[in-house]
């Protein structure tokens, strides 16, 4: 079972080359890496190349760049990693054996954050509800059989939520498989805005996707700047 790890990034300068460096053990195993850059102004895909297998260039946007770089993978399992989250030593196995084991189609870590604090119950929250819901987050690194990912028509081409999206349509395939051990991703974007207040901000937009408001929307108010053309 071959792993292609996808990696969306934005002017992410100052993160990609640890992020890369990190996963480094992997590609000596195998592992397949593609980074996608939505637009960056800062030089990140020029950082990237010699530590990536593939630098890809798409239009902005979270599923855009996902969906351009799992069309170009050639992995049996895509995993699906934001540039400032590590995975932990054993993920290719811990995917494989997973997968293998429990004949699900698709899945995710639990996820724990670089900082202490209600940080820490913030990721107890993220992983309960998620084990309850089936529904995963890219902080939690999605992976899913190359099929299965095919089968749903890849991420819904929506600004926000398209995470949550495709949970539900993999869903719908099988439950996904919740691997206990952590990936580490980092607090910075709820350290910068403020922890509850960024909870509070992320349940808003949730709680209004689910009652079938627009992502577009959501994702202004989130604080998404449109790509102007």
């Amino acid at each position: 079972m071959t792993l292609s790890i996808i990696i969306p990034v934005l002017n992410e300068a100052a993160e990609i080359e640890a992020a890369l460096g990190a996963l480094t053990p992997f590609r000596q195993c195998g592992a397949e890496i593609i980074v996608v850059d939505g637009g960056s102004g800062d030089g990140s895909a020029d950082l990237a190349r010699p530590r990536a297998d593939r630098v890809l260039t798409a239009p902005r946007g979270r599923a855009t760049q996902m969906n351009t770089g799992a069309a170009a993978a050639s992995g049996d399992v895509l995993l699906f990693l934001h540039v400032d989250t590590r995975l932990p030593d054993d993920a290719d196995r811990l995917i494989a054996d997973g997968l293998q084991r429990s004949g699900r189609a698709w899945g995710r870590f639990d996820v724990c954050f670089d900082d202490g604090g209600w940080l820490r119950i913030l990721a107890f929250m993220m992983n309960w509800r998620s084990r309850l819901t089936g529904i995963c987050t890219g902080d939690q690194a999605m992976f899913a059989r190359r099929a299965a990912f095919e089968e749903i028509g890849g991420f819904p081409a929506i600004a926000l939520m398209e995470d949550v999206a495709a949970s539900s349509l993999l869903k719908k395939i099988t439950r996904p498989l919740a691997l206990r051990t952590r990936v580490t991703t980092s607090g910075r974007r709820w350290r910068r805005h403020g922890v509850w207040r960024t909870i509070m901000l992320m349940w808003r937009l949730r709680l209004a996707y689910y009652f079938g408001d627009d992502p577009g929307r959501l994702a202004r108010y989130y604080g998404y700047v449109p790509r102007k053309s």
